[in-house]
């Protein structure tokens, strides 16, 4: 989300923009640079892509700098603009600020600066740490930044350039990354190593709470505390378009890596003391205590997110949460008051029949929760109040990050809507801000074992998916994952509704992938495979780490954490994404543009 690009030494203004065009793949809404000149920065942003930039600046391209900072934007505080845009600058328009992350104390800050004098004229977090910066320099652009960044919280990956300064960029990281090289023409920066392969294939990545002074062809590295800190660095010798995907093959596969980062990004600044914290709701507290019913409207992915969040919020406590196509529910006569709250889920924002539904809805009196990706689209203007999910970009059609995004989100809300109503559930809480870290050792250590069970798998052209309860969603997102990238003809039953007409598809040509953890329904999936074994049907069976009861009975495992039933939609619904992935792969498809699909359905 976002990228960074830098350089002090010998450079024109068009290396900022190139630097730029190679972050592009990270999906971005508008762009920026700044330089110096004589004792001066000129700064020059657009609204859109590079190449508009690039036309802003055409006259300047060949100019020589010596130093400069870039930067592509994915808005979270401010809706895109030109003056939203990064780089933001103090008062005294002397220094120059981009960042990647969220600031989640500007606020705050921000009010402490207006106090003391500042004058703001973004919407954004990160015109706070240019003043900061502004009001701890004393001559010392380091010590500035060091003493700026102990005042953040949150996340942040930050460029520095001071006018006055004319042989040094700072940089700084805390949980968003940053990566440096050095050649004998100058010192380079950026978000990752696609725009530095060119200047250099010996790179440093910084730490968090590091930050890196970069002068013409050297740089130097401190802890927050000033204590330099030893480089170490890595050789890479990717080529340039594998670097834009960060050394994957795909797209697709680099976001399914991504999703620890997502879940700990979707749970930031929401998550304190066992409890759940959702500022945007805090003056609905009244509203949900009066609640009869929760409308969950989507499509596809953002629809099976929905109803894993029905199944959720039931085990929390018994009510009325109905799940809706948006597609169908926009032409249904439907029973709509204030009492009822409709949770409107969209990627993009811009899901024609998910925003033709919420106008239903607001027009019967009801109220629209959004969540979604994308700050500024059309359903997060049109909500009463959303919640983010901050994934950041997701570049492949078939979503994946987004998904597993939504998902963390809507626990949360299930949360907050129940302690509202009087519940309390700290451990489920507390269950949750561990996620983040078993997603992320769980993909890292069965990713290989899921890719060689998918490697059996890639000739046959049909897959029946079975699950119960709240991994009976899942079943239905691994099947739509399997249509979407490998053109399988899958298809998704809950297991007990196999004896009514699905099982009849079933032979030695016709797989099926079982849920079977080690949840309360186990046995019952037992009987269900069983079922499906009498038939011929090869069964890879999704279960437990401890299990031995399925595993001895079925062709094929896929083995995922024990963890509470509650979270093996999240492990679940992954081990269906890298399954789908490999068989994908296999057959040596566009995984991340499928045919005939596209990345955001504007159309009804």
């Amino acid at each position: 989300m976002c990228g960074i690009y830098g350089f002090i030494g010998d450079g024109k203004v068009e290396d900022l923009i190139n630097g730029l065009k190679k972050l592009e793949y990270r999906g971005y809404d508008s762009a920026g640079i700044a330089f110096s000149r004589n004792d001066s920065l000129v700064v020059e942003k657009k609204t859109g892509k590079v190449d508009a930039l690039r036309t802003s600046v055409d006259g300047k391209l060949e100019e020589k700098i010596n130093a400069g900072i870039a930067h592509t934007r994915w808005a979270t505080h401010g809706i895109p603009n030109d003056i939203n845009a990064h780089p933001q600058m103090d008062c005294k328009k002397q220094i120059a600020v981009v960042h990647n992350g969220i600031i989640e104390n500007f606020t705050a800050l921000r009010e402490k600066l207006i106090s003391e004098g500042h004058e703001f004229i973004s919407q954004t977090d990160t015109e706070v740490i240019a003043h900061l910066i502004e009001k701890y320099f004393k001559g010392d652009l380091l010590e500035a930044v060091r003493r700026a960044t102990i005042d953040l919280e949150g996340t942040y990956a930050i460029g520095v350039i001071h006018a006055d300064v004319k042989d040094e960029i700072i940089f700084a990281r805390k949980k968003s990354p940053l990566v440096i090289t050095a050649n004998e023409h100058g010192s380079y920066c950026a978000s990752d190593v696609t725009p530095l392969i060119s200047v250099g294939r010996d790179v440093v990545f910084l730490e968090d709470g590091q930050i890196a002074r970069l002068k013409k062809g050297t740089f130097e590295i401190f802890e927050i505390s000033g204590k330099p800190v030893e480089k170490r660095f890595y050789h890479v010798d990717w080529d340039e378009k594998a670097a834009e995907k960060g050394g994957y093959k795909h797209f697709m596969i680099k976001e399914i890596h991504e999703e620890p980062r997502v879940i700990s990004d979707a749970l930031m600044g929401r998550v304190k003391d066992e409890k759940i914290f959702l500022k945007e709701m805090e003056d609905w507290k009244d509203y949900i205590k009066r609640l009869r019913k929760i409308n969950i409207i989507a499509c596809g992915t953002s629809y099976h997110a929905g109803l894993i969040f029905k199944y959720f919020f039931e085990s929390l406590r018994p009510f009325d949460v109905e799940v809706e196509v948006s597609s169908e529910y926009r032409y249904r006569n439907v029973l709509i008051d204030d009492r009822v709250l409709n949770v409107a889920i969209s990627q993009s924002g811009e899901t024609a029949d998910t925003l033709e539904s919420v106008r239903l809805a607001k027009s019967l009196g009801g109220k629209v929760l959004a969540i979604s990706n994308v700050m500024g689209s059309t359903l997060t203007r049109e909500a009463d109040k959303t919640l983010y999910i901050n994934a950041g970009p997701e570049i492949s059609v078939a979503s994946t990050k987004a998904y597993i995004g939504q998902m963390t989100v809507l626990y949360l809300l299930a949360l907050y809507i129940d302690a509202v109503m009087g519940g309390e559930h700290p451990e489920r809480v507390k269950a949750l801000s561990k996620l983040p870290e078993l997603v992320d050792n769980f993909i890292l250590t069965e990713a290989d074992a899921i890719k060689t069970v998918a490697d059996k798998y890639v000739g046959y052209s049909n897959f029946m998916y079975i699950g119960r309860n709240l991994n009976y969603p899942s079943v239905l997102e691994g099947a739509l994952k399997l249509k979407e990238i490998s053109y399988t003809n899958a298809v998704g039953y809950q297991a007990g509704e196999l004896k009514h007409g699905p099982i009849a598809l079933l032979d030695e040509k016709f797989p099926v992938m079982a849920v079977a953890v080690d949840d309360d329904l186990k046995d019952k999936m037992l009987s269900n495979i069983l079922e499906t074994k009498a038939r011929n049907a090869h069964v890879v069976a999704v279960v437990s780490a401890s299990d031995q009861k399925v595993s001895n009975l079925v062709n094929d495992v896929i083995r995922i954490p024990d963890v509470e039933n509650y979270l093996y939609p999240f492990f679940v619904g992954i081990s269906f994404q890298l399954f789908a992935y490999n068989v994908a792969n296999n057959r040596n498809l566009n995984i991340d543009m499928p045919r005939n699909l596209a990345k955001s359905v504007t159309v009804e």
